[in-house]
């Protein structure tokens, strides 16, 4: 596979229904700003695209919420997160949005082009429910009733949130629109399906082996396995066609005489976002955009997170190859799941920060921007989910940004104005060991950046920080320089030690780009510019220095003042203040389960508990159910026979954690069929005031099977 002319680059398109946390940055954001700036610096052709996503039932129930239009709330999240990526550093070349003219022709005349081959849609007449009051058929999400699973009274028709099942509204017990509030009524629509299944065949051999129509496209091992992996288990469990258009009025209009009334469903809308996005940027600036979507000598990288993988390794592809002339990803390297102080983020529940609430609380805190971008990517959810911590963010802030970097930078420009004026000495750092371990180093961290472990390539660039910082300890110039001021020891040192500097200032634009800034400023050198990376690898190869004897450095500056600072309390209490909110958060919900325990249900005789079955067991196998985040498969082991049993459980319990797991299993519960799933049995759980789980489990050493009454 030869090296691409060109790289077009794509973040998820975020939802324009509310602002963006810290999870989101975290998962499609930072790490395609990273690996963009990164192919800036190597001098590369890149186009970055993104934009919102402005369609769909969910932007019209918020707007319903609220008493206004979906205009407006588009408007208002559209301008929100785009001013604050902006302020965070993420460059962009083009935020859009789906709204846009452009993009309604693009995704017509993509839905065209599709329709008019024939072979790619079939149609098909359902029952839907609909409103008589409000005479329009209901999404999903405009219908709720009692779950057949759990009894909660107002599960969604396309999902439970008490219990996590995933559901079709006729399943429904009382069903009611949430419009009127009234018992919808089933009415027959028309609908266009894409079928999917047909390109099953083609999709696994491109996804395992990394070819397509028999050529080499891409290289399957540098695909995550999480990734890979989740689209095998839906390639296993067999393709459906898929609808792809909704009855609507808030969307693109299906650009079909027949289909009044109709729209395309989102997520056929969404990904074409991308296409209409690099459209109106290359109309902007008089550049081709078939040459980034169609010219063999592109690549396509799609940067998301993990609930977004099959809708880009598997849908979006197939879309892509049935039109004909679009490229395919060679990458989709989707991220985790970032938690927050060991919950998930929720704004109704007051739980997390948002982007631009974090800009706004942090606003007097020095490069606030990098110092939460530095924080988000040691901890970057790039193999499993992570943890946002506040004293872990305090401890990043000052035992690697300050007491670090900052601390060998603001050593290096002090020594240099007060031995030599501010002159940069001469020396051979090019040529020596130093030139060599840095040159590795930086080497390093360019690879780490290519195959997407930015983890990795931040460590390698703190290695380049730490190796100059413990090379200045040794030498310890101050303490030479008492007695002999004119020493070539020491003249060499800070000359290494500036020539360090300079690196730091290249590499560390990719991660930390208003770092990267001050540095030159200390340096008294121009900005970081477009090819500079690759430059520095050309310089340091050739054994030329990075900065010239001579060159006078800037005026010392204190990059990142330390949160804990016993002369200065002020960026302290900043953390303690959101340590307190959190804390006052739980306190809240203790209070509210004090009050409001849940209500008793109905009585019972004791002849309906003594119809329960309630035995013993061990997990003895447990497994994530495709296309069902909260659901596990388990394997569980009742003395007298095992079982398959189907759990809720899988946001609250990694599968190879409960391995081994004693459980109380209600037993004698008829089979129910879940996600395709023969569920026999129910497990035991208690919940606490904040929403956690834990078993209830037999005492030590009583074998499996025992019965409880």
């Amino acid at each position: 596979m030869r090296e691409p002319k060109r790289h077009l680059i794509t973040s998820a398109l975020p939802y324009a229904n509310g602002a963006l946390h810290l999870g989101h940055l975290a998962g499609a954001y930072l790490p395609a700003d990273i690996y963009v700036r990164y192919l800036r610096l190597l001098g590369k052709d890149v186009v970055f695209v993104c934009g919102s996503d402005e369609h769909g039932a969910a932007i019209t129930m918020r707007a319903k919420k609220d008493g206004v239009t979906p205009q407006e709330i588009i408007d208002k999240y559209h301008a929100l997160n785009k001013d604050t990526f902006q302020r965070l550093g993420i460059s962009f070349d083009i935020y859009h949005r789906t709204s846009a003219p452009l993009h309604a022709e693009t995704a017509q005349g993509f839905f065209k082009e599709l329709y008019d081959k024939g072979g790619e849609f079939e149609e098909r007449i359902t029952e839907q429910y609909f409103d008589e009051e409000y005479q329009q058929f209901l999404a999903d999400r405009y219908i709720v009733g009692t779950c057949p699973r759990c009894g909660h009274e107002d599960a969604y028709g396309d999902q439970c949130e008490s219990c996590g099942s995933t559901l079709s509204p006729t399943e429904l017990i009382k069903p009611r629109s949430v419009l009127s509030g009234k018992p919808p009524v089933l009415k027959p629509t028309v609908h266009w399906y894409f079928k999917l299944d047909k390109h099953a065949d083609w999709l696994r051999t491109w996804i395992e082996e990394g070819t397509l129509d028999g050529n080499p496209h891409h290289d399957p091992k540098t695909w995550k396995k999480h990734v890979t992996g989740q689209c095998l288990s839906w390639l296993d469990h067999g393709l459906q066609p898929r609808a792809i258009t909704r009855d609507l009025d808030w969307g693109v209009p299906v650009p079909l005489d027949e289909a009044k009334g109709k729209v395309l469903y989102v997520w056929f809308d969404a990904p074409i976002g991308y296409i209409s996005a690099t459209k109106q940027w290359a109309a902007d600036h008089g550049k081709n955009w078939e040459d980034y979507w169609k010219s063999p000598d592109s690549q396509l990288v799609h940067f998301i997170g993990k609930d977004n993988i099959v809708f880009h390794c598997i849908v979006f592809p197939a879309m892509l190859k049935a039109h004909g002339d679009y490229l395919l990803p060679v990458n989709v390297p989707a991220n985790q799941f970032l938690n927050f102080e060991g919950r998930k983020f929720s704004k109704s529940k007051g739980w997390g920060i948002e982007q631009h609430e974090y800009l706004e609380d942090f606003r007097d805190f020095p490069n606030k921007e990098d110092a939460l971008r530095y924080a988000l990517i040691r901890n970057m959810p790039e193999q499993r989910d992570s943890d946002f911590k506040w004293d872990e963010f305090v401890d990043f802030h000052d035992k690697e940004l300050a007491d670090n970097l900052g601390n060998f930078l603001n050593r290096v420009i002090v020594l240099t104005q007060k031995y030599y004026d501010g002159q940069t000495p001469a020396g051979n750092f090019a040529t020596s060991v130093h030139g060599e371990t840095i040159l590795r180093l930086t080497k390093e961290l360019a690879a780490a950046i290519e195959s997407f472990n930015f983890r990795d390539a931040i460590q390698k660039f703190l290695e380049i920080s730490t190796y100059g910082n413990v090379y200045l300890q040794d030498v310890s110039p101050w303490a030479i320089w008492k007695d002999e001021p004119d020493s070539a020891v020491v003249k060499e040192c800070l000359h290494t030690c500036l020539q360090i500097a300079k690196v730091l200032s290249v590499v560390v634009e990719p991660f930390l780009p208003f770092t990267s800034k001050k540095i030159s400023a200390l340096l008294n050198l121009p900005e970081v510019q477009a090819g500079d990376f690759a430059r520095l690898l050309d310089q340091l190869e050739k054994g030329q220095a990075l900065i010239p004897a001579g060159h006078t450095v800037g005026e010392p500056v204190v990059l990142f003042p330390k949160i804990n600072d016993r002369k200065d309390s002020s960026r302290l209490e900043l953390i303690e203040a959101q340590k307190a909110q959190l804390a006052a958060v739980l306190a809240a919900e203790q209070e509210e389960a004090r009050n409001e325990f849940a209500p008793l249900k109905p009585t019972i005789q004791y002849d309906d508990f003594a119809k329960l079955d309630i035995r013993t067991g061990t997990i003895l196998e447990a497994e994530k159910v495709p296309k069902a985040d909260r659901l596990l498969k388990l394997r569980v082991d009742l003395g007298f026979e095992k079982r398959t049993v189907v759990a809720g459980i899988a946001e609250h319990f990694n599968p190879e954690a409960i391995i081994g797991q004693r459980v109380l299993v209600l037993a004698n519960l008829a089979p129910r069929p879940l996600k395709g799933i023969e569920s026999n049995g129910m497990i035991l759980m208690a919940e606490n005031e904040a929403g956690k789980l834990c078993f209830v489990t037999p005492q030590e050493g009583w074998p499996n099977g025992f019965g409880v009454r």
